[in-house]
């Protein structure tokens, strides 16, 4: 497995790891992001951080039928766990704002479904792939990712997240941005945004 040093050092030399002030698609305000696709821009260096995902994810889940990816960020990252663990992956996509299957992507009833993403900060997208599994009457097996940057405060996922890299980044609302942080100018770099 891959150690924190050495996975925080290939998010740096992707560019992946950024710093300044940032409005998550969450709408909370953060001064580092994670951008999973720049890491992803480098298949050589991704393909060891997915490795020992899918080594975490085979410890602590028994029997997994089906790989749910949201999309965007979701999509590679299930695709490549997806072929480690051979595993069907599929994806849901944002229609009119809320997560579809399309594509003829289907879950079975029954079937024991994990949800993956790149990076997990309160878990939303998480959740509302939960409802398409409840849909289906299929059974949540849990959650993994590459990055989990979640705390206690701002998590709706109650079940245990497995991650390759648990990073801790203080988030803040919109009210209780540090005055450190709200000197720097704003970035929304996320593919969804809450207002």
């Amino acid at each position: 497995m891959l150690s924190h040093k050495k996975s925080l050092n290939i998010l740096r030399k992707t560019d992946a790891l950024l710093e300044g002030h940032f409005v998550l698609s969450s709408g909370l305000h953060s001064s580092k992001y994670i951008q999973c696709a720049k890491l992803l821009s480098y298949p050589h260096l991704a393909d060891k951080i997915c490795k020992s995902l899918a080594l975490k994810i085979k410890k602590n889940f028994r029997k997994i039928d089906l790989i749910l990816a949201p999309a965007m960020g979701g999509i590679i990252i299930g695709y490549e766990i997806g072929k480690i663990l051979k595993k069907e992956t599929i994806f849901c996509e944002r229609v009119k704002g809320k997560f579809k299957l399309r594509r003829g992507f289907r879950i079975n009833k029954g079937a024991n479904v994990l949800i993956i993403e790149d990076v997990i900060t309160t878990g939303k997208s998480s959740m509302e792939c939960v409802k398409i599994i409840k849909q289906a009457k299929a059974k949540l097996v849990g959650f993994a990712s590459i990055i989990d940057r979640s705390t206690k405060k701002t998590l709706k996922i109650k079940k245990k997240i497995i991650s390759h890299l648990k990073i801790d980044v203080p988030t803040y609302s919109k009210k209780k941005i540090p005055k450190s942080l709200a000197s720097i100018k704003i970035t929304t770099p996320g593919s969804r945004f809450i207002k």
